[in-house]
């Protein structure tokens, strides 16, 4: 059995093969062309295992830039596909957050990684990837480091989330002498509260789940711990959830030998 998922994302592009029982990826920027992207990423997978595309039974495209696929099966929301990646990486999951680059999403899912239901925000660049970027840019630092700056600092309140209002509020914040890692575990914490009402909306839940690309940072993680007064499990592989969901969707769709 070969069959494979591509998440085509803002910010990067992550492709997850099964073979059999066992599960390979591979990730890189998604750069100006999500359709290029994709269809480089799922080679370059390919090549490292040593297998043809002719091989592949099914393939599950997914991510913003899922319709430019023309190699895919199959396109499949990333609401979707996250709720089944998330189910599999952390068994027992009643509630995912993901935080993408270009929006962040809550998705309350059953035991089989359905979704039950779900709160997006789509419509602001705030709680998101992106909005991260473009503040660790307006601190001269790269978005990798905000996790460490934010160690053990007191959170500085922010009184704007606009992405384009906040880049301006940390400039002036730094112009008056204030220490950089109070600046990003405010911002943290900020996005923890916007993250927050999202979940509100959706009650109550006993395991959390953290994916994405932002989920590697553990200040942010530990932020929506404190708000949220629960304990958040950030997996492993917390970047491939999208990616991994669509395979395990292929593998269900792949044809009847």
């Amino acid at each position: 059995m070969l069959v494979a998922g591509v998440d085509v994302g803002s910010v990067a592009t992550k492709v997850v093969i099964i073979k059999d029982d066992a599960f390979y990826y591979r990730t890189a920027p998604t750069g100006w062309s999500p359709r290029e992207a994709g269809g480089q990423v799922f080679r370059e997978a390919l090549s490292a295992l040593g297998c043809a595309a002719e091989q592949v039974e099914f393939v599950v495209g997914t991510g913003y830039g899922r319709v430019s696929l023309s190699f895919a099966d199959k396109a499949v929301t990333e609401i979707t596909c996250h709720a089944r990646g998330a189910a599999h990486l952390v068994p027992g999951s009643s509630m995912v957050i993901d935080i993408g680059g270009q929006d962040s999403k809550v998705i309350k899912i059953d035991n089989q990684g359905q979704v039950l239901d779900f709160a997006m925000n789509d419509k602001c660049a705030a709680g998101t990837g992106r909005f991260l970027q473009v503040i660790a840019a307006s601190l001269g630092n790269d978005v990798s480091e905000l996790s460490d700056l934010a160690a053990g600092k007191s959170p500085l309140a922010l009184n704007s989330m606009c992405a384009v209002f906040a880049e301006s509020e940390v400039i002036g914040l730094l112009a008056s002498g204030h220490d950089k890692g109070e600046i990003v575990s405010g911002l943290h914490q900020s996005i923890a509260r916007r993250i927050a009402s999202m979940v509100g909306r959706l009650g109550h839940s006993h395991q959390v789940t953290f994916t994405g690309g932002v989920a590697r940072n553990e200040s942010m993680r530990r932020s929506l711990e404190n708000v949220l007064g629960m304990k958040v499990i950030v997996p492993e592989h917390c970047q491939m959830a999208g990616a991994l969901g669509a395979a395990l969707i292929a593998r269900k769709h792949r044809p009847e030998k």
